[in-house]
């Protein structure tokens, strides 16, 4: 007679505490972003790298699955997959309404304390035909770096807010200009303005730069200056929001402003997953994205371009938009 036996392999008792303490810490962690929790600086920090923790989370998920883990697998898998609704369409573009009116390039640059390369800037600004630059700490001896490198030749019109260390600002224009204040007082300078665009509607340009939410006294400024800015105007000059948010899509922050009617210029184009900080990045810190144009809902996005600047260790951002006539 044939007897035959057969044998399970007992289940790995480790192989399972781990990924139980894997899935519980996916899972916080997707609840903070599908939630819209702030939460620490720790946790601001966490849900930057919500894409990195999406991918994670799949991979992981799948492993438990395959490893007849069922419960954490599917708990995973499901929780990823929602996560993957959000951050895979960055990387695709939307439909481009058509609108008839001025198209303008604008260049948004954060130049660290007034270190990044003046001759390069002003450089791109030629090269690319830069219409509008908003610049983020701008520094007394970075304007005269700027002005040297001829600067006023290619962009004569300005508002500047220069300031020692990385608390300046400003915005420099081809078209005139007209000093705005649009957002309220804050840790960093703002510079606000508007722009008389040649056969076109006005236009007004923030350069923003909120106080990072990791600074030791936790994020409560961010939070706050985040909230200060001017939401889009339906029924008056169309608003341009440029600069160093230093906030991701996956922050509650910016998906209040975009839930106002902002349409983030490099999501508009399938661009929204390409990193602007630290320009020069290994392992660590993982690059994200935290340079963004916010542009009225009324003026289609034609393309986005991130490029690397000397000295900085931020990216530059160049948008080219349309605004109604």
């Amino acid at each position: 007679m044939d007897t035959r036996i057969e044998l399970r392999q007992p289940k790995s008792g480790f192989t399972t505490f781990v990924l139980v303490v894997c899935a519980i810490a996916f899972v916080a962690v997707a609840l903070l972003r599908l939630l819209g929790i702030d939460g620490t600086r720790h946790m601001i920090a966490t849900t930057a790298l919500t894409p990195y923790l999406t991918v994670a989370g799949l991979l992981i998920g799948l492993f438990a699955l395959l490893r007849r883990r069922w419960v954490v697998g599917l708990t995973m898998t499901l929780v990823a997959i929602v996560l993957v609704a959000n951050v895979v369409p960055r990387a695709f573009s939307d439909p481009r309404p058509n609108v008839v009116g001025q198209e303008v390039r604008l260049m948004t640059s954060n130049f660290l304390v007034g270190k990044a390369d003046a001759e390069f800037v002003v450089g791109q600004v030629r090269d690319r035909r830069i219409d509008i630059l908003a610049m983020q700490e701008l520094s007394p001896a970075m304007v005269r770096d700027l002005e040297r490198a001829g600067l006023d030749q290619v962009l004569p019109n300005r508002v500047f807010i220069p300031e020692p260390g990385g608390s300046g600002s400003g915005i420099a224009s081809r078209f005139p200009l007209t000093k705005r204040d649009l957002t309220p007082p804050g840790t960093l300078q703002q510079a606000g303005a508007s722009v008389d665009v040649p056969g076109a509607q006005d236009i007004e340009v923030v350069s923003v730069h909120p106080l990072p939410p990791v600074v030791n006294q936790g994020p409560e400024a961010w939070q706050r200056e985040l909230a200060g800015l001017p939401s889009p105007d339906s029924t008056g000059s169309m608003r341009v929001l440029a600069g160093d948010f230093n906030a991701t899509l996956d922050h509650v922050g910016m998906t209040r402003l975009l839930n106002k009617g902002y349409v983030d210029a490099a999501d508009q184009v399938g661009k929204g997953l390409v990193h602007t900080w630290p320009s020069q990045s290994g392992i660590w810190p993982p690059p994200v994205t935290i340079d963004h144009v916010l542009v009225d809902p009324r003026c289609p996005v034609d393309t986005v371009d991130v490029f690397d600047v000397p000295g900085s260790d931020h990216r530059a951002l160049v948008t080219q938009f349309v605004v109604p006539r």
